[in-house]
């Protein structure tokens, strides 16, 4: 495994996690989040990686209207960045420990198929949308990704011309990953981001990231990140390993202990901590061409 000298930086941007109330930095609106995607990418991101929020609670949402303004307002700008939208909105299950079945999902579940999660990618085709590559006990609930689902998820995002992104929690969701590769559901090149620390996934721990980097298949383009304080020291990890990074407040709020950050920052931290190791920040242009996205 030899060291990546071109690097490609993702952001992500707002997520869909309860951090709105916990930095005044995170993004809501669409304004806010397409005002955020273009700092990022002045400050070095090659791609922004999306979610979008309702603008009045701030709680994660899967309207299309709100997506298709959000990229509206960041293609206006004439901003040069690649367009990756989440597609893993939907697999949200919530039960009772005690008697699942007989309450049923309880408040906070978001569950429907895998074609449900795509009416914002089929309507605005961007660069890269997300597949949540199996189900995981994420946190103190469930999310849902059946291998069913996964198929007919993928085969429609072949059909529309997406390159989809294969988001990998444990090795088992990679292993699944490349049987949807054998099974012709998945183009090459293959495009992996290896999401580590995530309660209760892969632990972000460096022995684990090189087993899973191991597991990928031959010629695949790959990325990781993780969660808190590890997200900068993972950035130099994805590197050393051959990979591309992730930053962003989707995954961590801190610049360092007591400063919130945003997500200029953190990309600009990504782009020093990249720099600083010998290697060289990749341009939007240089990732769609190795990313094999449409011109």
């Amino acid at each position: 495994m030899t060291m990546n000298d071109s690097v490609i930086i993702t952001c992500a941007l707002t997520g869909a996690g309860d951090t709105t109330r916990r930095s005044p930095h995170v993004p809501v609106s669409p304004e806010q989040i397409a005002q955020s995607a273009v700092e990022a990418a002045d400050a070095g991101a090659a791609i922004v990686h999306i979610h979008v929020r309702d603008p009045e609670t701030g709680a994660p949402s899967r309207d299309p209207k709100l997506y298709a303004e959000t990229v509206d307002r960041i293609k206006q700008t004439g901003t040069d960045v690649v367009i990756n939208l989440t597609a893993g909105m939907g697999g949200d299950l919530v039960l009772d420990a005690d008697e699942p079945l007989e309450k049923g999902a309880l408040p906070g579940t978001d569950l429907v198929g895998g074609l449900a999660r795509l009416p914002h990618v089929e309507d605005l085709l961007p660069d890269i949308c997300t597949l949540d590559c199996g189900s995981l006990n994420f946190g103190d609930n469930l999310y849902i990704s059946t291998p069913e689902m996964l198929r007919k998820g993928a085969r429609r995002i072949q059909e529309l011309g997406v390159r989809p992104e294969l988001e990998i929690f444990d090795t088992g969701q990679l292993w699944f990953a490349k049987q949807l590769y054998a099974e012709g559901l998945l183009d090459d090149p293959s495009v992996f981001q290896l999401c580590m620390g995530i309660p209760w996934g892969a632990p972000a721990e460096p022995e684990v990231l090189q087993s899973m980097v191991n597991m990928l298949p031959e010629g695949a383009q790959w990325a990781s990140f993780a969660l808190g304080r590890m997200q900068m020291p993972w950035v130099a990890q994805s590197i050393l390993l051959g990979g591309n990074v992730r930053v962003g407040l989707e995954d961590n709020l801190y610049l360092k202990r007591g400063v919130k950050a945003t997500n200029a920052q953190l990309t600009e931290r990504a782009v020093t901590v990249t720099e600083a190791i010998g290697a060289s920040v990749a341009t939007p242009a240089e990732a769609r061409e190795r990313l094999g996205l449409r011109r």
